[in-house]
Order: structure tokens, then sequence, then C-alpha cells
């Protein structure tokens, strides 16, 4: 007998926007790519962007910008789609996850393992646009993103886990660049790793009560009444993280000027944060914007480093 449901979060799959235009048998696989959310995809694409710029190559290698986005777009759909799999059954226990296509039954299993192979032969067209060592890195990754899904079921912090995964375009834009390790592209994926423990933690807060009632363990259930402080120290992590990025690239007081405009929205963040998680999905979506202003930081110092 599942869990009652809740209602105070709004549903996680809508039809809106270009989705809403697509023929009605399209529609679900749509949803379970979240294409219908493309802040994920965002929130995917900037760390490639800033490994790229911050190594100096966003105008000598302009077209792995485009390349990256739409890595991007298929990988986290894929993404989606394999989480959806994994997570079916506690999907349809949750009020804002119940409408997904894989717990509501729109999409049956063996079509989403279909639609989950077609999105992943998309990224492998992207993938052998990078050189081999960038290659060799991007798959690296690939066991992070695996165990992903049960992270929330073994540790109170898969927020952290998810900050590996996504962080990992930032080394994969560094090394299609240079074609080698360097400490700036370390410090940026460490301090991109906090960014995303800090945003998912924001994302997470609507979620508590249903989190609570199903057994999903999460970084907004384990801290608790300390949401805004603990967001703070990770957001502060992250700044520490992305100076010493740029101070590696361009060891200079001026150059870290450049992260003024990302420090003081990640402030605004922590201060407009609702305990109740009245306006967390408003604050998580706004880091898309703290990713292009990151991205500005970069592409300013990796052109003049």
């Amino acid at each position: 007998m599942p869990h009652p449901m809740t209602t105070t979060a709004p549903p996680d799959t809508e039809y809106q926007g270009l989705v809403g235009w697509l023929p009605a048998t399209l529609r679900p696989f749509a949803l379970l790519a979240r294409f219908d959310r493309p802040i994920g995809w965002w929130l995917l694409y900037w760390p490639c962007f800033w490994g790229l710029a911050l190594a100096g190559g966003a105008f000598n290698h302009w077209p792995l910008i485009l390349w990256f986005l739409l890595g991007a777009i298929a990988m986290r759909g894929a993404g989606c789609v394999y989480n959806d799999i994994v997570d079916r059954n506690l999907d349809a226990q949750v009020a804002r996850t119940a409408s997904r296509p894989l717990a509501s039954g729109a999409v049956g299993i063996k079509a989403a393992w279909g639609w989950l192979i077609l999105l992943c032969l998309i990224g492998l067209i992207v993938l052998l646009q990078l050189r081999l060592e960038a290659i060799m890195v991007a798959l690296c990754s690939l066991a992070l993103v695996a165990a992903y899904p049960f992270m929330k079921r073994i540790t109170w912090w898969p927020q952290v886990w998810l900050g590996l995964v996504f962080s990992w375009g930032t080394l994969v834009g560094w090394v299609a660049v240079d074609g080698q390790t360097h400490p700036a592209m370390f410090w940026l994926y460490a301090g991109t790793v906090f960014w995303v423990i800090g945003y998912d933690t924001i994302y997470a807060v609507q979620d508590r009560e249903d989190d609570a009632l199903v057994g999903i363990r999460s970084s907004a259930l384990r801290l608790g009444g300390h949401i805004r402080i603990g967001v703070a120290l990770f957001y502060l992590a992250t700044l520490i993280g992305w100076g010493m990025a740029i101070w590696s690239v361009r060891p200079q007081g001026q150059a870290l000027v450049a992260l003024v405009p990302v420090a003081g929205h990640l402030l605004w963040q922590v201060a407009k944060l609702q305990k109740n998680g009245s306006n967390a999905l408003d604050l998580f979506r706004s880091n898309r914007f703290a990713g292009l202003l990151m991205a500005l930081a970069c592409l300013v110092v990796g052109a003049a480093g």
C-alpha cells in the first residue's frame, strides 16, 4: 500500500511550450526526457562551457560550444530516462513525480529503454567530436552516472553525488581545449560540485514531506532547520573553488572581480530562500542565470589569461 501523497509541490511534468505542440504519441517521451524543463540541460551545459572558456578555447574552438549544448540536452534527457526507470515505483508515491510518464503508465518500460538508447547514441555522436583525451575523461563519468539514482536510498547526501556527476563537464571542456590537466580545472570542478550541492539542496526543500514519507534521503532533510546556513556554506565553498580556478589561470587580484556578479546572485538566493520551500523552485531555476554570469567570468579571464 503506497504512502499518501502530499500536494504542496507543483507537478513535475507539464504539457507546456514546444512539448504541447508535439503529436500526442510523442509527448510522453519528451516529458520523460524533461524537454519541457530546460533548466536541467542548462545546468549540465554551463560547466562544459566554463571549462572550455577558462581554458581559453571559447573562440578558437567555438564549434564545441554547440556540440556541448547538443550533448547536454541529449545526456540530461538520457539521465532522466534512466533515473525514472530506476525510480518508477518511488515516483508513483510522490505527489510531484506521480505524473511522470513511467510512474503514470503513459510509457512502457521497453519503450523507455529504447528511448534511452537513442539519446545515448546522440551523446555518442557528440563525444566523437572531441579529442581522444577528452573522450577518455568523459567516459570516466559513466560509473558515477549509473550509480546516482541509488544514492538517495543509501546516503543523506545524494546531492554530493549529483555534484560529482553534473560538474564533470568542467573537466571535459578543459581537456577538450588543452589536451592535458591543469590545477585550474580541478579547482573549477571542486567549486562546481559545491554549486550543484547548493542548488539541489534548494530544489530538495520542496520535496521534504514526500521524501520523508517514502524513505528518500536528501541534504534538505539532513540539514533540518539549518537549510539557509547549509546552502550559504555550500555557496561559499563554490566561490572559493571558482576563485582559486581563476587565480590559477590569471594570478591577479583584478581577475577575481569577474566573480562579483555571480557571487552577488548566489548571496541573493540565500537571502531569499524560504524554509517552507515556497520559492525553492524559482530559486533553483534562477541558477541558469548564475551559470551565465559564471560563463561571462570564465570567458573574460580565459581570453585574457
